[in-house]
């Protein structure tokens, strides 16, 4: 089964700065390790091209849910958006899903009853971490 490698740039330019976004820090609240477990088993392209990572993908539907997005505008958005990319490990310069892979991923997800507790996953440890900023947050007095 072939699988695909992202977020090799292929070229560098001097000098750009790069613009940070929300998702820059939010992608560093989660441990994706215990989602990287749970998809580890589901590289779905058996055969024709290679398939996609599959935390890539389940990121870009957190990315669909959290910005309420069609699967046809998420494969836009992803096209468009550098901070969606650097979100789901995609490089600037290299291709990202279209729009049947994601209604292909999310079936996959349904059938081996992995989509609710992967999201809840995500939703425990943002909101674990919430809790833990707030409990040391002291107001200005």
């Amino acid at each position: 089964m072939a699988h695909r490698s992202i977020g090799q740039e292929r070229f560098g330019f001097g000098g750009r700065a790069r613009s940070s976004s929300s998702l820059d820090a939010l992608v560093t609240l989660i441990d994706w390790s215990a989602v990287t477990a749970l998809l580890d088993p589901l590289y779905p392209a058996t055969k024709g091209e290679p398939a996609w990572p599959p935390l890539a993908m389940f990121k870009a539907l957190l990315l669909s849910i959290w910005y309420d997005l069609s699967d046809v505008k998420l494969a836009e958005a992803l096209d468009d958006r550098a901070s969606f990319r650097r979100f789901c490990g995609f490089s600037a310069n290299e291709g990202t899903p279209e729009r049947t892979a994601f209604v292909r991923y999310r079936r996959l997800l349904v059938a081996q009853k992995l989509d609710r507790s992967l999201f809840e996953t995500v939703t425990a440890q943002l909101e674990t971490r919430k809790n833990r900023l707030l409990r040391g947050w002291q107001p200005d007095g």
